[in-house]
């Protein structure tokens, strides 16, 4: 990514290939923006090369309010702003829709990092991209075509079949991914789950069959749910549990979901036992007009006498 390339060649919209420095401190990650930057030793060696080499490929914004907004090159402006630049080159989009904004950022993810290498959440995100039918298969094609481009400049007239998140509409998502079909459905599932529990999933702290679960509750019940699973842990039985006392709109009463989430093994209260004292028994202790309350306090006194003898002998 860190390549010169011919910008022209690029972009197909004369009005956006005009590469401008934007300040950094105007610039603000995307308000969606489902991946993780890059940490340690990756982000040391980004960090390096911008201080002596500068950022070679600009990144790519959009208009907001007074600023701008990343669509692609999270990670080259967070290095920029730790190698203490100013500013970053960038080229500026106008009028795309949300939807094509969404596959600039996840798009372009996918092909610098490898669809192997992204997390649960991450994968999740860009299963359902794909699976929706949000784009038309000219523009899908065009924003593929483009970030294929700055993945490999001398591909300008080539299609960017052969990349690694580039491929015809109509293929199946599974053979594009290497995945199966069941792990396409679940993840498509895991994409509904709201940010907390999808942190769980990414940690291993919830499995994903637990989470394919937990998809199905609406976001409300969700967020109890995360809240709850602070201090306890959530399996898959508990999951199972969650969705079969939810509604069809996936709404649980929240004291429902504490229940399920907090209960001892999730098992019934045992019932209280009954004593029941022969008639034999209680005529040879108590006479016949004798209170039941005055009976049950001297059985409470006798059987606390008798066992703290028992202890003391």
């Amino acid at each position: 990514m860190n390549g010169q390339f011919d910008l022209s060649a690029m972009l197909s919209a004369p009005a956006q290939t005009a590469v401008q420095q934007i300040p950094c401190e105007q610039l603000k990650p995307y308000h969606n923006h489902k991946f993780e930057l890059y940490t340690g030793e990756r982000l040391d060696d980004m960090v390096a090369s911008i201080k002596e080499n500068g950022v070679l490929s600009p990144i790519i914004v959009q208009p907001d309010g007074e600023g701008y907004e990343i669509l692609i090159g999270h990670n080259r402006w967070n290095a920029s702003k730790i190698a203490g630049l100013p500013s970053v080159p960038a080229i500026i989009k106008t009028g795309l829709s949300e939807d094509e904004a969404e596959m600039y950022v996840i798009e372009s993810n996918v092909m610098q990092r490898g669809f192997d290498n992204l997390r649960i959440s991450e994968q999740a995100a860009a299963v359902a991209l794909r699976h929706s039918e949000m784009f038309s298969q000219g523009k899908r094609n065009d924003i593929l075509k483009e970030l294929a481009l700055m993945e490999n400049p001398e591909s300008a007239t080539s299609d960017p079949v052969g990349m690694k998140s580039a491929t015809d509409v109509n293929d199946n998502i599974g053979e594009h991914y290497g995945l199966g079909r069941s792990t396409v459905v679940r993840l498509i599932r895991i994409n509904k789950l709201i940010d907390e529990l999808k942190a769980l999933v990414d940690s291993g702290e919830l499995s994903i069959r637990a989470g394919v679960e937990l998809s199905f509750l609406s976001e409300d019940a969700q967020t109890v749910v995360a809240e709850c699973a602070e201090n306890s842990k959530i399996d898959m039985k508990k999951a199972k549990m969650l969705r079969a006392s939810a509604d069809d709109e996936g709404y649980i009463e929240h004291h429902t979901i504490e229940s399920i989430i907090c209960g001892e093994d999730n098992e019934p209260t045992p019932k209280p036992k009954s004593v029941k004292i022969s008639n034999d028994t209680y005529t040879k202790y108590f006479s016949e007009g004798v209170k039941a309350k005055e009976i049950t306090e001297t059985i409470e006194k006798a059987l606390a006498f008798y066992f703290e003898n028992m202890e003391e002998n």
